[in-house]
């Protein structure tokens, strides 16, 4: 642990990531607070907002009112918006649980339990990222930065949802999975059923990701009084993750087929399926290690999703 702390990295965290070579070693506790050292919380924000666009730009294309620039622009907008709010998230979630982290050994060498920033810092960096997250929201029409907006009150529940339920991660869904909502919204200034339907598809998929997720951490989360999936799962985790990926699927077929969503776009479904298949198949809820790449192997599924539905897209 002393170790880590001196070298100013994170225990959990990729020791070669460009946080390490790029920035001044000042600007680590930040970057760590954000979360910049592990990109895979914000690409998997980021892969709904990216399914909705697209699910919206199929169905406006059928529509005759398809805007290439504007498809593009939403794109660029949801990638700074994920990463930026997904900073913000991560650093309200740290300071909430600063007096937990210290207590668990993966979490132990953040930024806030090990003294590199203060709370007042971590603070203040919150607001400007935040700031961002909402230069972000107001390019977008008043429908959808109306939206954006109830989703604060979902973001400031989730951290402390592992303190009264066993389902944090159903909150996490409900958060993670906003811009499912978004991508639509900022098209048609309206939701519908194939939004409502993807929404679901997200928030079973996040429900799934992160028990494999939380299975690192369950003998720490059990001498706390922590709560999660992981341990209301337990042994019987493989059947609830058939369920929760069953129903991503049979969710994100009612949503495609909502949208008018052509034959090409379907594949991107198949190809996750078997992803799916193969986490079930190999999941070992006692190698943490492995949990963590099953985990991130996730955002290869969103992006094989996306995939699909830009392909029926462009033909």
């Amino acid at each position: 642990m002393s170790d880590i702390h001196l070298s100013g990295r994170v225990a959990d965290a990729p020791s070669n990531n460009w946080v390490y070579r790029v920035l001044p070693r000042n600007l680590w506790p930040y970057a760590q607070l954000a979360r910049w050292d592990r990109p895979i919380g914000w690409q998997l924000l980021m892969w709904p907002c990216f399914w909705s666009a697209a699910l919206a730009a199929n169905a406006a294309k059928d529509l005759e009112a398809f805007s290439p620039g504007q498809f593009i622009w939403h794109l660029v907008l949801f990638f700074i918006g994920a990463v930026a709010m997904r900073g913000a998230g991560c650093t309200y979630n740290d300071l909430v649980d600063h007096k937990i982290d210290m207590e668990v050994a993966r979490t132990r060498s953040r930024p806030l339990p090990s003294g590199r920033a203060t709370r007042f810092q971590a603070k203040v960096f919150i607001a400007l990222q935040a700031l961002v997250g909402l230069l972000v929201l107001l390019q977008f029409n008043g429908f959808a930065i109306a939206l954006g907006i109830v989703s604060l009150a979902i973001v400031a529940i989730y951290p402390f949802a592992k303190r009264f339920t066993d389902w944090p991660q159903f909150f996490l869904g409900l958060a993670f999975s906003w811009g499912a909502l978004m991508g639509w919204a900022g098209v048609f200034c309206s939701l519908s059923w194939a939004a409502i339907w993807l929404y679901l598809a997200a928030i079973a998929w996040t429900i799934g990701y992160d028990t494999i997720y939380a299975h690192q951490d369950k003998e720490d989360d059990e001498l706390i009084g922590v709560r999660s999936t992981a341990r209301l799962f337990a042994e019987d985790t493989k059947a609830w993750l058939i369920g929760l990926y069953g129903l991503t699927l049979l969710f994100l077929l009612f949503a495609f087929a909502a949208a008018g969503i052509g034959f090409l776009g379907y594949l991107g479904l198949f190809i996750a399926a078997g992803m799916f298949a193969w986490q079930v198949a190999v999941l070992d809820i006692d190698n943490g290690d492995q949990c963590v790449e099953l985990f991130r192997s996730n955002s290869r599924v969103g992006a094989i999703i996306f995939a699909g539905l830009a392909v029926s897209l462009l033909f």
